[in-house]
């Protein structure tokens, strides 16, 4: 059995991440930090919102999307295919909602990449850049590149009083903004919107907070602000800007906008139970929210998918039961509120698993064949681009890979993939590393 805290290296699934904490390349960002970041930038030529399912640990796809009945039993699988609502396509058995809403999204069924290990390879699939020597997956932030929530929030800055680039219910270690600095770092939950007391530090405080305690919470403000002024001769400039954001973070706060898309709480039960009350479903249903209130890049990080030992038993009874009705309910939902032509949503994980089924009745981790899910946001539901082989061990048609879905991702949301930005050190670097828009879906 996998363990539910850990992954096969045994690193613990800890968030290291604090609200209020800006660090550097990439460290989450709290809300004065955040407000920084309002600086001029560059009017996109598309209004398009972005939802990252990120599966941490690795879909299974041989046994849910690209699944081979006809392959020796030692590959196959336990799982049987069924059809979908879009002719000759079908997908595993324990995914019957998602089979009724094929022509919402299309697979990308000959991805790949070049690497098997999780740190490297969930910051190729976040970033579209494999890591260069000296990379460590085991701290976090770890990136060397820029998210793609981090580009976002950069080039196109936010809608409103709401965050452009949220991270939950925790910030993945290579979500982070790497040389575009705090200004360009998520905002991250920080907290599990399945949670009965949920609720988003700094924003949205938990409902038994009165307003005589915000009032004091203003107060503090006030008593910040006179430690402030009495600094200004050793740090004039600083204080001021200090000064600024920290009102601004706290206007966010009591801001009504901010305040209604956080507040999971006012969805009809009737829909939170589509979405699954777990982390997954409940996440989904966060995003549809902030991407309606005008963030423009949601990031969730879903753990564990590292299904090494008993993978039918782990698929079956826990992953996919979330999965299900988690991401059926996020695609209709955005297409009943007319809000799917608007919003890309891609659901992946780092790779896939091997085809051949280990000694333990589970899979290994596998980077050389997988299936990502593109849809909305322009985006041709319906259809399948590539193939695997006949065991799934690797593309049989032109391979797909990380720098092509960071490229097709920015072309969707209005960004020319030929942007480039400079390092600290004045060094230009792409914001695609050499990858080629995937048309075929577009």
């Amino acid at each position: 059995m996998i363990r539910s805290n850990a992954f096969c290296d045994h690193l613990p699934r800890r968030d290291f991440l604090r609200m209020g904490t800006a660090g550097f390349f990439g460290a989450t960002l709290g809300l004065p930090q955040l407000l920084a970041a309002e600086k001029a930038r560059v009017a996109p030529t598309k209004d398009i919102s972005f939802i990252y399912v990120f599966l941490k640990g690795g879909l299974s796809t041989i046994d849910t999307f690209d699944l081979k009945p006809d392959a020796p039993a030692e590959f196959r699988g336990e799982f049987n295919p069924i059809v979908s609502n879009v002719p000759g396509i079908q997908v595993c058995e324990h995914l019957p909602k998602t089979s009724q809403i094929m022509d919402h999204f299309s697979l990308l069924r000959s991805f790949r990449h070049h690497n098997s290990d999780h740190g490297p390879a969930d910051h190729y699939m976040l970033t579209g850049y494999f890591p260069l020597p000296g990379f460590n997956g085991n701290v976090t932030p770890n990136n060397q590149r820029p998210s793609f929530g981090s580009v976002i929030a950069r080039k196109l800055g936010p809608r409103g009083s709401v965050p452009p680039y949220v991270a939950l219910p925790k910030m993945h270690p290579s979500g982070g903004s790497s040389y575009l600095g705090a200004s360009a770092a998520p905002f991250t939950i920080d907290a599990d919107p399945n949670a009965p007391n949920f609720s988003v530090p700094d924003i949205l405080p938990p409902t038994s907070i009165s307003t005589d305690r915000l009032d004091n919470r203003h107060q503090i403000l006030a008593d910040l602000d006179r430690y402030q002024k009495s600094a200004e001769t050793r740090a004039n400039h600083h204080v001021e800007s200090l000064d600024v954001f920290q009102r601004k973070a706290f206007e966010l706060m009591t801001s009504p906008a901010a305040k209604k898309a956080f507040d999971i709480h006012s969805e009809p039960a009737k829909l939170r139970d589509a979405f699954g009350r777990n982390s997954l479903g409940q996440s989904c249903l966060m995003a549809r929210r902030l991407v309606e209130a005008g963030v423009r890049c949601v990031t969730i990080d879903h753990s564990n998918w590292d299904t090494h030992d008993g993978n039918f038993r782990t698929l079956k009874d826990s992953l996919l039961p979330q999965f299900d009705p988690a991401i059926s309910s996020l695609f209709r939902d955005l297409k009943e509120r007319g809000m799917l032509e608007t919003t890309l949503v891609v659901v992946t994980g780092e790779f896939g698993r091997t085809p051949r089924i280990n000694k333990n009745a589970g899979r290994d981790h596998w980077g050389p064949s997988f299936t990502v899910l593109v849809g909305g946001g322009g985006v041709k539901g319906g259809r399948v681009i590539g193939k695997s082989n006949p065991r799934a061990e690797r593309p049989d048609a032109e391979p797909l890979g990380p720098e092509d879905l960071a490229a097709t991702i920015f072309k969707q949301m209005g960004i020319d993939p030929k942007t480039e930005f400079h390092t600290p050190d004045g060094r230009p670097i792409a914001i695609v590393n050499n990858g080629k828009v995937i048309n075929d879906i577009l």
